[in-house]
C-alpha cells in the first residue's frame, strides 16, 4: 500500500507531500518526502502517529457518568472505588466483551491506535474461577480484534487489600488469583496470541498494597526468565492515603520502596505516581521507566497533580492513559496535562521547551513514551515502525489554516477529537470518515449490555453493594 499525505509529522519532524509505503504486514517500509503523489492513495488531511493508550480498565466505561452523585459528607477515590465494585459484580462475559469492543472503537475515534489493558477482572461473579481461567482475558482480546485496535494485554495479579498482606475484601472477589495460576495464565495467553502482530502480553502486579513483596518478586523473576522484554505495569502512589499506609507498613514511601528493592528499568510503567516527592521524581526519571499519567481520571477521582515540570526537567519519560475511561480522547489527556499545570503555576505553556510549541512537545513525547510502555513498534512515523496513523480533517477550518508549527497545538487545544477523521492500525483502515465498519452491531451489543447493568447504578443497589463490600 502507498498513501500520500499532504503533511506528515515524521520522526524527524514535519514534512510535506509525503508518500508512505506500507508492506503486507502493516509495517512502514519507505517514506518519501517532497514527492509526487503518483499511484498513492491521497489522504484527507495532515497525518500524525497514533497515540498509544498506556493505561485502561475497559470495563469501567460502563459506569462513566454514573458515579457523579454525592452521597454523604465525604466523597473521594475510596468511596468511588466501592461504587465501582458494586457495579462490576454484575458484569458477565458477553457484557464485558460488548463494553470493551465499543470502548475500543471510541478510543480509535479519539486518536488512540493501541492500548495497554490493565486487566484485573478474572473471576466469576461469586469469586470462583471460570472453568477457563482466561475467559475474560480472551474477551478483551476478542474485543480488541473486533475494534481493530492494537493491544498490550496486562493480566493483573491482585491478592491482598492493603499493605502487610491484609485479606481481600468481598468487593475484590473477582480479582484474586494465586500466583501459580497467574503465571499459568500468562503462559497460556502468550501461546494463543503469539501469531497476532497486534497483541502483546505483559504483566501487572496491581500495586504494593495488592501484592506481597514475595509475590512481586516471583512475577519479576518469572518475566526475567520467560520474556525479558515484556512490559511490567504497576499502580503506585495514586492516593495520599496509600502513601501514608506504605510509610506505616515499611517506613518508606511506595516509589522509594520499589526503587530500592527492584531493578526498575525501561520495562516498567509506573501508573499515576501522583504523590512522588522530589527524590522519587528523580528516581523514576533516572530508572528509564515510564510514568503513565491519566489526568482526566486523576481529576475525576480527585487524586492530585503529578509534579510534571520537575519530572520533565529530570529527563523523565511519560505516557498518557484513559484509566477509568470516563473520557476517550488522546487530545483531552494531553491538554489536561498542560492545563492543570497552568492552574497550579498561574502561567501559560508551562511544559513547552524554552522555545516552541507545548502541544508538539507533549504529543511527540507521549507517543514515544507510550510505545515504550506498550512494548510495541509504534509512536512515530518512521521506517520499521508499524503503520498506526491518524489523519486529521483537512477540511476543518482551524486545521486547514494552521501552520505546521502550530498544527498539533490546534488539534490538542482547539479542535480535539473532532479533528480525527481516519485511523489506520497496522496498515489497515479501522476508522474512515469517523465511522467504523461494525458500528451498528457493536453499538447494539453495547447498549444491551449497559441496559442490563443500569439497575446496579440505582441508589439501593449501590448501597447494598457497599454494605457487602
Amino acid at each position: 500500500m502507498r498513501v500520500f499525505a499532504p503533511l506528515a509529522r515524521l520522526a524527524s519532524g514535519w514534512a510535506s507531500d509525503v508518500v508512505i509505503e506500507i508492506d503486507a504486514q502493516g509495517t512502514i517500509e519507505g517514506i518519501e518526502p517532497s514527492s509526487a503523489r503518483g499511484d498513492a492513495a491521497s489522504l484527507a488531511g495532515p497525518v500524525i502517529p497514533g497515540m498509544p493508550n498506556a493505561h485502561s480498565h475497559v470495563f469501567q466505561r460502563a459506569i462513566a457518568g454514573g458515579t457523579e452523585r454525592r452521597a454523604g459528607s465525604a466523597d473521594d477515590f475510596w468511596t468511588w472505588r466501592e461504587k465501582m465494585y458494586a457495579v462490576l459484580a454484575a458484569i458477565d462475559p458477553p457484557a464485558f466483551e460488548a463494553i470493551a469492543a465499543a470502548t475500543y472503537v471510541d478510543m480509535l475515534r479519539g486518536g488512540y491506535t493501541s492500548v495497554a489493558e490493565f486487566h484485573y477482572l478474572h473471576n466469576d461473579r461469586d469469586g470462583t474461577p471460570y472453568a477457563n481461567r482466561a475467559e475474560l482475558a480472551e474477551r478483551v482480546i476478542a474485543a480488541a480484534q473486533t475494534a481493530g485496535i492494537a493491544l498490550t494485554l496486562l493480566p493483573v495479579l491482585y491478592q491482598t487489600s492493603d499493605f502487610g498482606g491484609a485479606a481481600p475484601t468481598f468487593g475484590q472477589r473477582r480479582f484474586v488469583m494465586p500466583t501459580d495460576a497467574f503465571l499459568d495464565l500468562i503462559r497460556s495467553l502468550d501461546r494463543t496470541t503469539k501469531d497476532d502482530p497486534l497483541v502483546r502480553i505483559g504483566v501487572a502486579p496491581h500495586s504494593l498494597r495488592a501484592v506481597t513483596p514475595d509475590a512481586l518478586a516471583a512475577i519479576v523473576h518469572f518475566v526475567d526468565d520467560y520474556d525479558p522484554r515484556a512490559p511490567i505495569h504497576m499502580h503506585i502512589a495514586e492516593q495520599e492515603r496509600e502513601v501514608e499506609a506504605c510509610v506505616a507498613w515499611s517506613g518508606r514511601r511506595p516509589i522509594a520502596w520499589l526503587l530500592e528493592r527492584f531493578a526498575v528499568d525501561r520495562r516498567w510503567c509506573l501508573v499515576h505516581a501522583t504523590h512522588a516527592d522530589p527524590d522519587e521524581v528523580r528516581g523514576i526519571a533516572q530508572s528509564g521507566s515510564v510514568a503513565s499519567l491519566c489526568p482526566t481520571t486523576e481529576a475525576n477521582l480527585g487524586d492530585g497533580v503529578f509534579p510534571m515540570p520537575a519530572y520533565l526537567a529530570s529527563g523523565g519519560t511519560f505516557a498518557v492513559g484513559t484509566d477509568s475511561n470516563v473520557a476517550l480522547s488522546a487530545s483531552d489527556e494531553i491538554r489536561f496535562i498542560e492545563y492543570v499545570q497552568r492552574l497550579v503555576t498561574r502561567r501559560r505553556n508551562v511544559l513547552a521547551h524554552s522555545v516552541g510549541s507545548v502541544g508538539e512537545r507533549l504529543y511527540v513525547d507521549a507517543t514515544r513514551g507510550g510505545a515504550q510502555a506498550l512494548a510495541q513498534p509504534v509512536g512515530a512515523i518512521s521506517v520499521g515502525a508499524r503503520a498506526d496513523l491518524v489523519v486529521l480533517d483537512g477540511a476543518d477550518p482551524l486545521i486547514a489554516t494552521a501552520g505546521r508549527e502550530e498544527l498539533l497545538d490546534t488539534y490538542i487545544f482547539a479542535v480535539g477529537a473532532a479533528a480525527v477523521r481516519d485511523v489506520m492500525v497496522g496498515g489497515r483502515w479501522v476508522i474512515r470518515e469517523r465511522a467504523h465498519a461494525q458500528d451498528a452491531r457493536i453499538t447494539r451489543a453495547y447498549t444491551r449490555a449497559l441496559q442490563s447493568l443500569r439497575e446496579t447504578l440505582t441508589p439501593d443497589a449501590v448501597s447494598n453493594g457497599l454494605h457487602q463490600a
